[in-house]
């Protein structure tokens, strides 16, 4: 690989890969998420006990040596581990005390067994992270077989790798890349390369052109085997055997689900980022629009909009493009895109279709908001 030079814009990349440990491989993973977790509970309770007397917040790298120096020795099971992942632990609970100092996040909060995702990050250094035809080597687990569908290229540099086990009991680990970006020019704006996109909850959104396009759904299709799957659930013991085989049955549909939305939301956004330079957005919370009191909170998380629109985003970018988003607040379902009139009656989103009051063109409501949209925002660009 070529040798990152000083100046260099530099860039990262990940590549995901899906892991079939061997039953040794999966204790030492085990034993690992489990050291992670109790070296970052632990440092957590230092720090605050730390600061109850008075004493100076240990920074990363004194935490660090106080996890080498007094937790090894005290516990002789961190030493079984892959250091690189008990570092990252401890710097990772660094990060969250700089999010909290910086009014970014909350207070960092102790992890879980039951609930705290199963993950662990390495680092690469003299090799230890290798990747093969059909195998990954990681630290201190050697050779682990996996898919491996894509190679790096050969100028990326490898950084590191996230190894993660998911609630069905499968594996797969995100190989970190650097490399060096090549600039592409910005494609120039012209109205064929400019689209509006207006959410549709029903669906995933109506573009300025007139095209609805749907989502297929992909929870409401497969709740009545989740129904099915969580009732037998309920009349195991809790904490049996049985009763974790069966959370995991339940948690391979909701990882099928989740699998489904992404394929399907690559797909759609590659396919946009190919079609069009500039794609202009309403800038919607979607977390308050999936909330209980708005009413259609299972179809907004179901639609994956906002996932969409971060694919479009680095999608758009690496073909020159960009994605503009407008205000949320611009009245694009009032306005009528043929005269410029407002009409507050819109503002009742029952009404679906309207009649413009001064020039008498009849609108569908996304439609027109999308039409809207795509005039705002090449507003924005021309600005």
């Amino acid at each position: 690989m070529r040798k990152i030079q000083e100046g260099d814009h530099m860039a990262n990349r990940a590549i995901i890969y899906r892991l079939y440990p061997t039953a040794s491989q999966k204790l030492l993973l085990t034993k690992t998420f489990g050291c992670c977790r109790f070296v970052y509970n632990r440092l957590l309770s230092v720090q605050q006990e730390r600061y109850k007397n008075g004493e100076k917040h240990l920074s990363r790298t004194h935490a660090n040596n106080f996890c080498n120096r007094q937790l090894k020795p005290a516990y002789p099971f961190l030493r079984e581990v892959d250091k690189f992942a008990l570092t990252n632990a401890i710097y990772h609970l660094e990060d969250g005390y700089q999010r909290f100092f910086k009014h970014l996040g909350n207070f960092p909060k102790y992890k879980s067994k039951r609930k705290a995702a199963k993950a662990y990050t390495t680092n690469s250094t003299n090799g230890n992270i290798k990747i093969g035809e059909q195998y990954i080597k990681l630290p201190k687990l050697g050779r682990v077989k996996a898919k491996i569908h894509r190679k790096p290229k050969d100028d990326w540099l490898l950084k590191s790798a996230t190894v993660r086990e998911f609630g069905d009991g499968t594996y797969q680990v995100s190989v970190l890349f650097e490399y060096e970006e090549t600039p592409v020019s910005p494609v120039p704006v012209t109205e064929e390369q400019v689209i509006g996109l207006d959410y549709k909850s029903a669906g995933l959104y109506v573009d300025s052109n007139g095209k609805c396009q749907n989502m297929p759904g992909y929870f409401r299709m497969a709740q009545k085997e989740l129904a099915k799957r969580q009732r037998k659930l309920r009349h195991k013991v809790p904490g049996s055997r049985n009763y974790r085989k069966q959370q995991k049955r339940i948690a391979r549909v909701y990882r099928h689900i989740s699998n489904q939305r992404k394929d399907y939301l690559h797909k759609l956004s590659t396919a946009t980022a190919k079609q069009y330079a500039y794609v202009c957005v309403e800038d919607l919370n979607m977390r308050s629009l999936s909330n209980k009191g708005f009413g259609n909170g299972k179809a907004t998380l179901d639609n994956g909009y906002g996932m969409f629109l971060f694919m479009l985003d680095y999608k758009l970018a690496e073909h020159g493009g960009k994605l503009v988003k407008v205000d949320k607040f611009f009245p694009s379902s009032q306005i009528c895109h043929c005269c410029g009139c407002r009409n507050p009656e819109v503002r009742d989103l029952r009404i679906r279709e309207w009649i413009c009051p001064d020039c008498g063109a009849v609108h569908d409501r996304d439609t027109n908001a999308a039409i809207n949209i795509r005039t705002e925002g090449m507003r924005l660009l021309a600005a």
